[in-house]
């Protein structure tokens, strides 16, 4: 990785000659305009994930420990156009978003034909930046009833990492089979018609009876 002097609708040219335009910011740097060989980029992309470590050496100095930021495609070719790294201390606390991935099957899905509902796709954590997970797994295998649900309360995680997430959030829920919603959604607006009916009668029955009352 090397400085980039190239800024601005230049940095076309840059790209077709096998360069791809970044930038570098964060702790201890002024953000700074820098350029990395597009093959080595994609190979970096390829195999690290949002929260994984990058380290950069720029002009052959030491390593900086990063994490990959924004990453602009082309909407069409889907070729990258430009790369976003922050730069961090692997001494302070960083909170990051860290992506939820369900395993296993819910029983009530397989017994009661339940539909398993995700409630979010992702936590925020706060930990050391060498210790936030790529990913959180949590097992559905549990979920034995309809409208059971896992919270954020529920999730384990390694120690020195912290959930900032609400505890309350629903993180996967099983709901009951599309046709009990029906019948219940059908149910619930003939109750709500039936209790509109009831009080728009009501004030005409109420006269009624007191015109009854005075003759």
């Amino acid at each position: 990785m090397r400085p980039r002097e190239v800024l601005g609708k230049k940095v076309k040219a840059l790209r077709r000659t096998g360069v791809t335009p970044a930038n570098i910011y964060g702790h201890n740097v002024e953000s700074r305009a820098v350029q990395v060989s597009t093959e080595d980029l994609r190979h970096v992309l390829k195999t690290a994930g949002r929260n994984d470590l990058v380290y950069l050496r720029l002009d052959g100095g030491e390593p900086r420990p990063t994490f990959v930021r924004d990453v602009q495609h082309n909407p069409v070719s889907d070729a990258i156009l430009h790369v976003d790294f922050l730069q961090i201390s692997l001494r302070e606390k960083v909170r990051l978003d860290v992506p939820i991935h369900l395993i296993g099957l819910a029983r009530a899905v397989d017994t009661y034909g339940g539909i398993l509902m995700h409630g979010l796709d992702h936590v925020t954590v706060e930990a050391l930046p060498t210790e936030v997970p790529s990913f959180i797994e949590v097992d559905v295998s549990g979920l034995d009833e309809i409208d059971q649900s896992l919270h954020v309360s529920d999730l384990r995680v390694p120690d020195g990492v912290t959930i900032l997430t609400d505890p309350e959030q629903v993180v996967a829920k099983v709901s009951p089979p599309a046709i009990e919603r029906e019948i219940a959604a059908e149910e619930a607006e003939a109750a709500e018609a039936a209790a509109e009916a009831a009080a728009e009668a009501a004030p005409e029955g109420e006269e009624g009876e007191q015109e009854a009352a005075e003759e």
